[in-house]
């Protein structure tokens, strides 16, 4: 059974967040609303679950007085007694430690890596697939920076996904599993004789902060560099300096945007990205030291390990981190993930209520 008092400061956070919802006076601030909407929506699955459990508790006490009088009842009694079991399992489910970014929005790279052309080629691959599954979600995506090569793949590609409106699972809860190493067996283009070549690029996740003030970003730890947009513009993109190239001085991390048409635009994009980057580093770097690492193992931390296999060959995903093999790549590359990562999600659901 459930801790009555977690479940108690839920209630009552539940019921503290919608009054402060319904007044006028704090949709004033967009940001405030927002940061308490999403928490709302974070505890409504807890709340519904209870309040289910609550009437078929109530229920099956009546249906186990009627059956005490009519046998007739002993079925419906039996069938509530599971019902209760379900539910109680769920609700402890929801009570387990969860990972506090799991409604964010994301900034998402794809980097090519051994293999030159066709690393870059299957790093486009792989942008497109989280491209069409955001589509499939209705979420918004933007790239905010790239870098193509010759043939046309990605060198480097930077995408922001953001959920439309609150949501407890957001784009984070979703695709926090796909940093790491992602390994392709196929016959490259450039591949003459028709022999299977294995390449790979790195897929690196990070929880977009709210706001980019909410990472303590020192101006003077910034250098701030223009240039020319190079790759494909429109009118005005590739004529002026209003491409930016951000250096964080103290950690040495570089981001840069060249996406939009002016360069304030960019330096923004440029800002968000590493208010991430930044903010997934100090989360990192805290975990190692209390030598507890993510709640999830899932999710490595270790981006230079290998998570995935994509076979064309034999048509063949493969998941290394939790055995999950499936035979329809074509599908899961069209954006069709969601049976992939429904058994991500399900791994590490064992693994934070084993950790309970």
């Amino acid at each position: 059974m459930n801790e009555p008092s977690a479940l108690d400061d839920v209630l009552a956070e539940h019921g503290s967040l919608q009054q402060q919802l319904s007044d006028p006076d704090l949709h004033t601030d967009p940001a405030a609303a927002r940061r308490i909407g999403k928490r709302f929506a974070e505890l409504g699955p807890i709340v519904a679950t209870h309040a289910k459990l609550v009437r078929a508790q109530g229920d099956l006490r009546a249906a186990r007085e009627l059956a005490a009088e009519d046998a007739s009842f002993a079925a419906e009694a039996d069938s509530l007694r599971g019902e209760v079991e379900r539910l109680d399992m769920a609700l402890t489910d929801l009570l387990a430690p969860r990972d506090p970014h799991d409604g964010d929005d994301v900034v998402l790279e794809v980097k090519s890596g051994e293999g030159g052309e066709e690393s870059a080629l299957f790093a486009a691959d792989l942008a497109r697939m989280y491209l069409r599954y955001a589509e499939r979600h209705g979420w918004r995506a933007e790239v905010l920076d790239s870098a193509t090569s010759d043939l046309g793949g990605f060198k480097e590609v930077t995408i922001s996904f953001k959920s439309r409106g609150d949501t407890p699972d957001g784009v984070w809860a979703r695709l926090k599993f796909e940093a790491g190493v992602h390994r392709v067996q196929r016959v490259p283009v450039t591949e003459s004789q028709g022999r299977v070549h294995t390449s790979a690029a790195g897929v690196f996740v990070y929880p977009e902060p709210e706001e980019v003030g909410a990472v303590q970003i020192d101006d003077k730890d910034l250098r701030i560099d223009v240039f020319r947009s190079s790759g494909k513009g429109g009118q005005g993109v590739n004529t002026t300096d209003s491409a930016v190239r951000i250096t964080h001085l103290p950690t040495n991390t570089v981001v840069s945007c060249q996406n939009e048409r002016s360069q304030l635009q960019n330096k923004a994009r440029a800002m968000q990205v590493l208010a991430a980057r930044l903010q997934a580093a100090a989360e990192a770097s805290s975990a190692a030291e209390a030598s507890a690492g993510r709640l999830s193992q899932v999710r490595t931390v270790d981006r230079s390990e290998r998570i995935r296999t994509y076979n064309y060959p034999e048509n063949r995903i493969a998941d290394h981190r939790i055995g999950f093999k499936a035979y329809n790549l074509d599908a899961v590359l069209d954006g069709d993930m969601d049976a992939l990562l429904d058994a991500l999600v399900a791994a590490d659901r064992v693994e934070r209520v084993a950790a309970e």
